[in-house]
């Protein structure tokens, strides 16, 4: 546990204060469950020691080929890193931080909640810690975070439920290569019942038009995350986020088909907006709604 009164992090919004420069993207309005990013670009800099007992906090370094020295502190070591792009650093829940850099550089902040973590595979891994690390090079969290940034900029509304699927892939990447006991995964063959796959199907057809989220699909079926993603794609050829993106576009075409405004079609099948409707649209049937309409 942290110690000499370091700051808590118990809430988003704190971690936004610790910086000069307000963050360029923040997911805070964006309706994910489980996960929060920020991504900042900010000058030399020095933040105080602080702990979350909320989250686990991974740093990705997007600032390209070349270092950025920093004197980092990770509970009760310390170490100065030659951080480069492509590098992620580990701050676990309840492990004090505290970290100065001398040059301006850009970056992902990523906190991840710990339930979410601890509930990815199942809920023994709930007495699994993830052990602290300084600098080092990471691919998949790189490209995770890059894919959560890139979403984030481009349709931050109705990105939920591929938010929650890679923090799901984030958290299992964590469990199997920075964790103190690695998970014994096991494999399934055959994807998801006949009758699984139906619960699950109705379910989304019900409620198509809120939100969805991952978690809720799991539970549909009583499973993990990680074995609903892995099972449901075995079951069908596509991952949830996939398929729920397809049931939205075959709905539209329905009530475009119909008649329907563009708009309000968008809002009935639980697309952020009319745009959203149109990227995903043109991009499965072919044509725009405005197209198929004429």
């Amino acid at each position: 546990m942290p110690s000499e009164n370091p700051l808590v992090l118990d809430q988003e919004e704190k971690v936004l204060q610790l910086f000069p420069r307000p963050p360029l993207l923040t997911s805070l309005q964006a309706g994910w469950n489980g996960i929060v990013l920020g991504y900042m670009c900010q000058p030399a800099y020095e933040v105080p020691e602080m702990y979350s007992p909320r989250w686990h906090s991974i740093a990705i370094f997007t600032h390209g080929n070349y270092a950025i020295h920093a004197n980092r502190k990770l509970g009760e070591r310390f170490h100065r890193d030659a951080v480069f792009g492509g590098d992620i650093v580990i701050a676990p829940a309840n492990v004090s931080t505290q970290a100065s850099w001398d040059a301006e550089g850009d970056f992902i902040l990523i906190a991840l909640e710990k339930n979410t973590f601890a509930d990815a595979v199942d809920r023994n891994s709930s007495g699994v810690d993830i052990i602290p690390h300084f600098a080092t090079p990471d691919p998949l969290i790189f490209q995770i975070g890059s894919a959560l940034q890139k979403v984030l900029a481009s349709e931050s509304q109705g990105s939920r439920l591929y938010a929650e699927t890679m923090a799901n892939a984030l958290s299992v990447h964590l469990l199997q290569h920075y964790s103190t006991r690695k998970p014994l995964l096991r494999e399934y063959a055959g994807g998801l019942s006949r009758h699984q796959l139906q619960q699950v199907i109705d379910y989304i057809n019900d409620y198509l038009d809120r939100d969805l989220g991952l978690a809720e699909l799991a539970a549909v079926v009583q499973m993990s995350p990680h074995y609903f993603c892995h099972l449901f794609k075995q079951a069908t050829g596509l991952s949830p986020h996939q398929y729920v993106i397809r049931c939205r576009v075959e709905r539209a075409k329905a009530l475009l088909l119909q008649g329907e405004a563009i708009a309000d079609v968008a809002y009935k099948v639980g697309f952020a907006n009319q745009s959203h409707l149109n990227r995903h649209f043109k991009r499965l049937i072919g044509v725009t709604p405005k197209q198929l309409q004429k």
